[in-house]
């Protein structure tokens, strides 16, 4: 008997939307006085995906499905388009989006429907991944512990619908556990199959910034297990 389908996780309204401004602020001010050209192109890129948001809620929903955020990541056509604002003006802009409407809010995201806030969480991967790029080139970009922790989250829950199972546990500390690939389950002690890595270099393995073997060389993830390789399945975003 397949085991029963996992209940959705589901993000506190109030803290996405604290950790949604917490991070824009802290990538803002890097970037304050900065005008290079890889800067201009990671930031623009935030700002598009932050934009979607004020075009989410301006669409009318239809007889769409509704989507959890893990399963917008694997929906086609899901990544931000056209010519975004300045930082600045898009923050204001969902500011005053987020002032006027419910957590529970219905928006249309293209595949389907979700509420406003589930769609925030999918725009915290966006955030903290412009952080860490930022961070890579030299800049001192903080990393707020909710909007890390609810990218964390989403991704591993995104590998797990991908591959659904429970013969492999995946781990990144201290955020996220989750059970994936098809194969025996177990019941009790540890797993037969496991993968262990911090929240950054999840990340990157999700979004196709750092490689499976790459991650292996440099010690950046522990895997043991006979199903514990993970390099058929990432990177999870295009």
């Amino acid at each position: 008997m397949p085991p029963a389908k996992k209940r959705p996780r589901r993000y506190d309204p109030a803290k996405t939307r604290a950790a949604v401004l917490a991070q824009l602020g802290h990538v803002r001010d890097a970037v304050r006085d900065l005008d290079s050209e890889p800067v201009r192109a990671l930031t623009a890129t935030v700002a598009a995906s932050l934009s979607e948001v004020g075009h989410a809620v301006a669409r009318s929903t239809g007889a769409k499905p509704t989507l959890t955020p893990a399963e917008w990541f694997l929906a086609p056509g899901t990544r931000p388009s056209g010519s975004p604002a300045p930082l600045a003006e898009v923050e204001a802009r969902l500011r005053d989006l987020l002032d006027t409407h419910p957590a529970g809010h219905p928006v249309d995201v293209g595949p389907g429907v979700m509420t406003l806030d589930d769609f925030l969480v999918t725009r915290l991967v966006d955030l903290v991944l412009c952080a860490d790029d930022l961070t890579t080139r030299g800049l001192d970009v903080p990393f707020d512990r909710q909007a890390l922790a609810a990218a964390t989250r989403v991704l591993a829950d995104t590998l797990a619908l991908k591959s659904p199972g429970a013969s492999t546990e995946v781990r990144v500390p201290p955020y996220a556990v989750v059970q994936c690939v098809p194969g025996p389950r177990h019941t009790r002690g540890t797993p037969p199959n496991v993968v262990e890595t911090a929240p950054l270099t999840w990340l990157r393995l999700a979004t196709g910034r750092l490689t499976w073997p790459d991650a292996l060389a440099r010690a950046e993830v522990s895997a043991s297990g006979e199903r514990a390789d993970l390099s058929g399945l990432l990177p999870l975003l295009p």
